[in-house]
């Protein structure tokens, strides 16, 4: 599960058309599978799947319809009954596309790029624009096809999609990537720094805090019960912090661990944030 991550205009949609063989190359070599999609889209087509950024299909075609149009299209095809069913769409196939919700048009569009049961699945922001529950829905599905082995390339401007469902991930901006890893190392690299917060039972002093291992600035609100550092190794660090307040009696009311985001990263990176 790969993921191209950058705000909106960064380049993702381009790259990923350039994949497909939907947009020539200005420059450069791709190869998909050992195959050229510029040069051979014909037999490239029928090996991966294409869901775009943004599906519109004819407001009376039957969802059932839609299904044996694309299946025509390949070669090789899948059971499409089975896979409506696994899509949790076969209540809907003789509806028309205009009487499905969104969610339900999105997983159309996902049934109809494994129509073809590709190797590899291209998903351009297959969640932009829906609501929370159909977004879990698409996640949901994402994770079936990584659990089935195929490769996907997903695109993302949400920060907790990427950090959820890739594996490994390019940060893009301005058309050239700045960041290429796992989520962890990205953060890692960049971050390497987590936050730790402890509210507590009853007010401190700020002179009475020690130096815990690399912590920096640790931060005492106004009030004397939440404290606040920053630490490369935060299980050392806590397990030092919270030894020291017990030996004083103090009882943690709270502990918060936030280690850096891709959102982080990016900020970092670049000085803008990701939805931009």
């Amino acid at each position: 599960m790969f993921g191209l991550l950058g705000p909106n205009g960064a380049g993702k949609t381009t790259t990923v058309e350039i994949l497909e063989g939907l947009r020539p190359r200005t420059a450069g070599e791709v190869s998909i599978l050992g195959i050229d999609p510029e040069a051979t889209i014909s037999r490239l087509k029928d090996r991966i799947g294409v869901c775009l950024q943004a599906t519109n299909l004819p407001d009376k075609i039957k969802v059932s319809e839609a299904m044996r149009l694309f299946a025509s299209f390949y070669s090789r095809r899948t059971d499409g009954t089975r896979l409506l069913d696994r899509l949790q769409l076969r209540e809907k196939r003789d509806r028309y596309y205009s009487q499905l919700s969104g969610g339900q048009k999105q997983r159309l569009a996902v049934a109809l790029a494994l129509i073809n049961d590709p190797q590899l699945v291209f998903l351009d922001e297959p969640t932009a624009g829906l609501d929370p529950q159909a977004r879990l829905e698409i996640h949901g599905l994402v994770e079936e096809l990584r659990r089935e082995k195929r490769t996907v390339l997903l695109t993302t401007h949400y920060i907790e999609e990427a950090e959820r469902l890739c594996d490994r991930v390019a940060i893009i901006d301005e058309g050239r990537i700045i960041a290429l890893g796992t989520p962890r190392e990205i953060q890692s690299r960049t971050l390497g720094r987590s936050i730790i917060e402890i509210q507590l039972e009853r007010p401190i002093m700020g002179d009475d805090i020690p130096r815990i291992g690399d912590a920096e600035y640790p931060h005492l609100s106004e009030d004397g019960r939440l404290l606040t550092l920053a630490a490369s190794h935060p299980a050392r660090a806590l397990v030092e912090l919270v030894k020291w307040l017990d030996q004083r009696g103090i009882e943690p009311a709270d502990i918060h661990l936030k280690r850096p985001t891709l959102e982080d990263v990016f900020l970092e990176l670049t000085g803008k944030s990701l939805r931009e």
